[in-house]
């Protein structure tokens, strides 16, 4: 075991070099071709990915980001509505609702899978309802660090308060649940292209997924200023949300070891789980699932001790993050908009939780030497 090797949280260049001549080819064709805006590459994505995943239509866009505000957009989501959304994830989820003028309604956490609790969603739904100053109008499930939520109690609660449902698996694109790849649970899924996803883009980019024709023509009429048949037909507000050809380029390219990088994710997510078990809390798996393994986070016992950790671990040379330091309703940009209601587990998982390394280049021995370290600082 080589005790010098930095071990970075994410590793994107090591991770090119197993498609960087399917990656030359795609850019070089772009380069060619010129079509920067909208491009081919982009049509044959979108067929790609819906396939992969069984969904009927997937649409390229800018950013994960952009994807939640089309997909809300095209819904008419706005003043008065209520967004039910996980208090522990990134802010894009919850940002939003916000920018079209909705309200976002914080809910807590499981505090082992770290995915939304159904038990407080249905909570929180009843709250709004009872309290009746905004009306329940969508769900956002957010798919974490990997794992989907857990869709069967999510899928019943909100068709029961009639919900529009969105999935936000920007981090979780390539996981499955009950034996279905994320891509259909909602309806309409969001994904994220960002470079540390496990399928990354170089920038940013992302896509929605739909089963309905009426929401993918939608979807892409807002992602193109809101036009018609034509680009200056314009039928409706919309924003500049299109996906780079580039980037379509080289999420072609990457596709091509996706498969491949998802079972090494998944060997290393167990190696984890086997050397720091009874060491720290790992994370336990939502039932019936696989994860893509984005980030492979544990709990430590308290702030304290995560930070001496943190410490030990920078001066190996080990990488480690913090997802996320503060839950969304401790942000300051969403405290004034938050109910008051109480969200334990996200305030406990928020300073105790520790990202790890994780890409498809470690190795076993490079997981037993974050162990080791791991033990030498608790």
């Amino acid at each position: 075991m080589d005790a010098t090797r930095r071990l970075p949280l994410f590793d994107i260049k090591a991770e090119q070099a197993s498609f960087a001549a399917e990656l030359r080819r795609r850019l070089d064709a772009v380069l060619d071709h010129c079509q920067f805006i909208l491009g081919p590459e982009v049509a044959e994505l979108e067929e790609r990915l819906a396939a992969w995943c069984g969904a009927a239509h997937c649409i390229g866009v800018s950013s994960g980001t952009d994807a939640l505000l089309i997909a809300l957009m095209a819904e008419g989501v706005g003043e008065g509505d209520a967004v039910f959304l996980p208090a522990f994830t990134y802010t894009a989820t919850a940002e939003v609702p916000l920018l079209l003028g909705a309200m976002p309604v914080f809910v807590d956490i499981d505090p082992h899978t770290f995915q939304i609790d159904p038990a407080d969603l249905a909570r929180r739904i009843s709250a709004v309802r009872d309290a009746g100053k905004i009306r329940p109008r969508a769900l956002i499930g957010v798919d974490l660090f990997g794992q989907p939520a857990d869709w069967a109690a999510l899928g019943e609660i909100a068709r029961t308060a009639d919900l529009f449902v969105l999935d936000d698996a920007a981090q979780s694109f390539g996981a499955s649940f009950h034996n279905r790849r994320l891509g259909t649970f909602g309806d309409a899924t969001a994904a994220s292209f960002f470079p540390t996803k496990p399928l990354g883009g170089y920038g940013d980019g992302g896509a929605l997924f739909t089963e309905s024709d009426e929401r993918a023509a939608l979807y892409r009429s807002l992602r193109s200023h809101g036009e018609g048949t034509t680009r200056y037909e314009v039928l409706r507000i919309g924003i500049n949300g299109r996906l780079d050809t580039l980037q379509a380029a080289v999420l072609l390219a990457r596709l091509t070891q996706f498969d491949p990088a998802l079972a090494a994710r998944e060997a290393i997510a167990r190696t984890y789980d086997r050397v720091l078990s009874g060491l720290v809390e790992i994370p336990r798996r939502v039932p019936d699932s696989t994860s893509a393994w984005a980030i492979y986070s544990v709990l430590l016992p308290d702030s304290p001790t995560r930070a001496r950790v943190q410490q030990a671990l920078a001066a190996a040379g080990i990488g480690s993050n913090i997802y996320y330091p503060r839950p969304l309703h401790r942000q300051p940009a969403y405290a004034a908009h938050h109910d008051g209601a109480p969200l334990p587990v996200s305030d406990s998982v928020s300073r105790r939780i520790l990202a790890l390394p994780m890409h498809p280049g470690l190795e076993e021995a490079d997981i037993t030497r974050i162990a080791e370290v791991l033990r030498s600082a608790l």
